[in-house]
Parts: structure tokens; C-alpha cells; sequence
């Protein structure tokens, strides 16, 4: 069952809504240089097609400014219309009040309090901010990092806690300047005229339970639409468990509108990997059903034999070579659940719980696959073609369960 959500105001980033329940918004950021229109429009388009509702580009100079539209106009002409959100640092306010095509090709703005400016220029460089995201009618991300926060903001919440008989360690006022922050910008860019109904909040961490622990006081405190992330996760495995592990905890309260995780792609590895990682972490916790689940036992000394093991393989990997053309022409398939069983230990009964699930012989059983759909026996598989018969009754499953009235 899915948690319930932490009501939160519904944000409109071009056609997708961030909270307000609205799904979970799987969102993304490139790495190239925004300049390189030919290599950013590549990378976002790769982004867009793995499954990322939202895509963050770097907009940090003139060059980069200048290459937006342009890399939205290359999109357009591909069809691809995700929405753009420009993220901006020190001198957004100067880039968006110059380059007003930048300005409104782009879907959204996120801004950092912390690095908009120091003192009296602070406050009337993030003014401009909003003001310009109020003249091009778009929302804004206040984004919140723990690395570059206000450092008079810290200054002010570090002198009232020494003055406290009893001070609060260092990490508990840094938890309170992350949430002090991302409110009090907010409630400033209410007072120039923002909606709240404009306005995303996050306050990224490194650390795990830093990251739970500032998301469950800024949800106490407020009702924005809130995204979710890591700032830096890290690389391979450490960066999937660690995102895993703090989005998990948080979307399963309820917590969170929108998520990004924030890999670091190895050497040679696809962007979108981080795209991949986040419709898990929402498709494990049934948030969202974004392509079928194949559900395959470990192996043990029962299954020394490679079959099970390879078949699993190429039912995935049949699932993703045929999910583009199966999401158009039966879009419930993206729920269906496969099993593929190496023994008859679990095998009958897995493959029950499944859609359409598969129990393959282990060592010493007898030499057949028995073969179940929403819970019944159907068919017995033997021989030299299993793969392809079982292949062949998922693609018929498909076609007798998810079609809809225009394909039949």
C-alpha cells in the first residue's frame, strides 16, 4: 500500500506538476557544457527518452545563457518537450535581466540563497531574481545546499544558540540555518509577489540521516512542494545505496514531490543512469510503474545450471527493447510483473504472485517449466525452446491484457 503523502501546493513546471498529489516528478541534471548546444541538446534528449520528467542545466555565463534557447528550439524540433530548468548561481539575476530569450525558454529557475549575494546586495540580487521569474511567469527552486549556506544566516543562528544555557551541538544549528533559510526565502519571495503555488523548496545534504532529518522539520513547518535529493551521492554503488537509503526513508512518510539522484557517472557511463536509479527507488516503493518487473531468485546450490540466470536476462532485456512500442499500444503494461524461478522451491509459488511467471527445473527436478498467469497453471514448457515459448506467452499476455480500444 502507498504511504500517504504530506500534503504539499501544487507547482506547474510547464505540463508537470510538481506536489499538490501529482506522481512523484523524476527529474535530472546535464553535465556538458551548456554552450555546446550540439552536445547539451544530445545529453538532454538522451535524459528525456530514459524517463527524466524535468531536465537541469548549468547556466553560468553569457555563453551558456545564450545557448538556451537554442538548445530548446533543437528539442522542440525532436519532439521532445520536457521542460528546462535553468540553475543559476552569483550572477543569475544579471543573465536572466540580459538575456530574456534565456529567461523564457527556460521552464523554471532554481536559485541557491546562498550564493545570490552578501548583505544588502543579497536581498536585492535575490529580489531581481524573483521579480524576473514574476515578469516570465515562471516558478522557482529555492535550493538550499549545505555546502555554501548563508553564512551570515549561520553567523546569526550560531550567536543565538551560544547565548542558550543549554547550546545545541554544531550539526543541530546547521539543520536549523538549512531549514531557516530555504523558509525565510521563500516567505521573501512571498512578500515581492511569488505564489506559493510557484515555489519548490529543497535542502540538499551529503550525509544520509542529515538529509531525513532536514526534510522531516521542513515538512513540519510548511506546506511547499518539496524536492528531494542528495547533493553529492557519490559514484557506483555507494551513490545508488546512499540515495536509496535517505529517499526511501523520506517518500515512504510521505515526503517529496520530486527527485533527483545525484550520481557521479563512472568513466564512459550513461547520464541517464541516474534517471534508471530514481524510477527504481519509486517503482520499489509502488510510487510509480514506470516498465514491468522481472522477479528472479538469487540462485543456490540448487540452480548450478546458468539457465534460469539467462533467461532472466532475456526477458529483460526483451522487456526494454520492447517497452517504447508496448507504452504507446498497451499502457498498462508498465505495472506488469514477471517472474522467472530457477527451482522448485519458490518457483511455483513466485510465479504465482507474478502476471506471468516461469519455474524453471532445478538440479535433479524433473525436466520441465511449468508456466503461470495471474495465478493459474497454464502450460508446461520442455525442451531445447523454453526461452522462446516463454518470451512468446509474455508478448501474448501483453496483447490480451493491456490493450486498449484503439488497438484492438
Amino acid at each position: 500500500m502507498s504511504p500517504h503523502r504530506h500534503p504539499t501546493t501544487a507547482v506547474q513546471v510547464g505540463p508537470v506538476q510538481i506536489g499538490g498529489g501529482a506522481p512523484l516528478v523524476v527529474q535530472s541534471m546535464t553535465n556538458t557544457d551548456t554552450a555546446d548546444v550540439a552536445a547539451s541538446v544530445r545529453q538532454v534528449a538522451e535524459l528525456a527518452r530514459a524517463g527524466s520528467e524535468l531536465v537541469r542545466l548549468t547556466v553560468n555565463n553569457e555563453e551558456a545563457a545564450r545557448a538556451v534557447p537554442a538548445i530548446r528550439e533543437a528539442l522542440d524540433a525532436l519532439g521532445l518537450a520536457v521542460p528546462l530548468i535553468g540553475d543559476f548561481h552569483f550572477n543569475g539575476h544579471r543573465l536572466l535581466a540580459d538575456y530574456p530569450e534565456c529567461a523564457q525558454a527556460l521552464a523554471k529557475y532554481r536559485i541557491n540563497p546562498g550564493n545570490v549575494g552578501r548583505g544588502e546586495k543579497r536581498d536585492s540580487q535575490f529580489a531581481t531574481l524573483i521579480e524576473l521569474a514574476l515578469r516570465h511567469d515562471r516558478p522557482v527552486r529555492i535550493g538550499v545546499n549545505w555546502g555554501s549556506l548563508d553564512p551570515e544566516l549561520v553567523a546569526r543562528l550560531m550567536d543565538a544558540n551560544g547565548r542558550l544555557a543549554q547550546p545545541a551541538s554544531v550539526r543541530e544549528v546547521t539543520y536549523e540555518a538549512m531549514v531557516t533559510s530555504a523558509l525565510e526565502s521563500a516567505r521573501q519571495a512571498e512578500a515581492i509577489g511569488l505564489g506559493r503555488d510557484r515555489i519548490v523548496l529543497s535542502c540538499k545534504m551529503s550525509g544520509v540521516q542529515d538529509l531525513i532529518t532536514v526534510y522531516r522539520r521542513l515538512a513540519e513547518r510548511g506546506d511547499y512542494a518539496l524536492h528531494l535529493g542528495l547533493t553529492e551521492a557519490g559514484m557506483g554503488a555507494k551513490g545508488i545505496v546512499a540515495s536509496t537509503a535517505a529517499l526511501a526513508v523520506l517518500l515512504q512518510e510521505g515526503i517529496g514531490d520530486t527527485i533527483r539522484v545525484s550520481l557521479t557517472p563512472e568513466p564512459g557511463a550513461p547520464r541517464s543512469r541516474e534517471v534508471e536509479v530514481a524510477q527504481e527507488i519509486l517503482q520499489a516503493l509502488e510510487l510509480r510503474a514506470f516498465a514491468p518487473q522481472v522477479t528472479a531468485c538469487p540462485g543456490c546450490g540448487r540452480t548450478t545450471s546458468t539457465a534460469f540466470q539467462q533467461l532472466a536476462l532475456d526477458i529483460q532485456n526483451h522487456l526494454r527493447q520492447r517497452l517504447p512500442e508496448w507504452r504507446q499500444a498497451y499502457p498498462g503494461v508498465v505495472a506488469m510483473r514477471v517472474a522467472v524461478m530457477g527451482c522448485v522451491v519458490n518457483g511455483p509459488g513466485e510465479s504465482k504472485h507474478a502476471n506471468i511467471g516461469i519455474s524453471l527445473p532445478g538440479n535433479g527436478e524433473r525436466p520441465a517449466a511449468p508456466v503461470y498467469i495471474d495465478g493459474e497453471k497454464v502450460a508446461t514448457l520442455k525442451g531445447e525452446g523454453i526461452a522462446e515459448d516463454f518470451i512468446r506467452l509474455v508478448d501474448q499476455y501483453v496483447v490480451a491484457h493491456y490493450a486498449t480500444p484503439e488497438t484492438t
